[in-house]
């Protein structure tokens, strides 16, 4: 699921910057003085199309981007629980068996004795 929603991420971040790019700048300053005459002849509906579409992919990166984190946040709370049951379950096993108090000394080790052979005839 998580590489789905980031696959589908790349793919709106994409077309987004490639909607913007397309779009004709409406800003001010040295551009405005030159480029009105070139919007009298119906520019405007494909800005309007364009600046949609820049709404509708901005607003999908951001509910994309929240459903991510909520599930990564999830993933990571799955994760915690089995590391939970996980440490639980190695601490059990650690752990005496309860049938009796500990042994006080260890028995002795018996030291191997050297072996002699007889030495080799020839």
């Amino acid at each position: 699921m998580y590489i789905l929603l980031l696959i589908l991420v790349v793919i709106v971040c994409v077309l987004l910057g490639f909607i913007v790019l397309v779009q004709n700048p409406k800003g001010g300053g040295l551009s405005s003085n030159f480029s009105s005459s070139s919007q009298l002849m119906g520019v405007q509906k494909t800005g309007d199309f364009l600046e949609k579409g820049t709404w509708i992919l901005a607003i999908t990166l951001m509910v994309l981007s929240l459903a991510i984190n909520v599930g990564v946040k999830r993933g990571v709370a799955a994760t915690d629980d089995n590391n939970k049951q996980l440490h639980e379950a190695i601490q059990k096993a650690s752990k005496p068996s309860g049938t009796g108090a500990a042994p006080t000394a260890l028995p002795p080790v018996q030291q191997p004795q050297p072996q002699t052979t007889p030495p080799a005839s020839k």
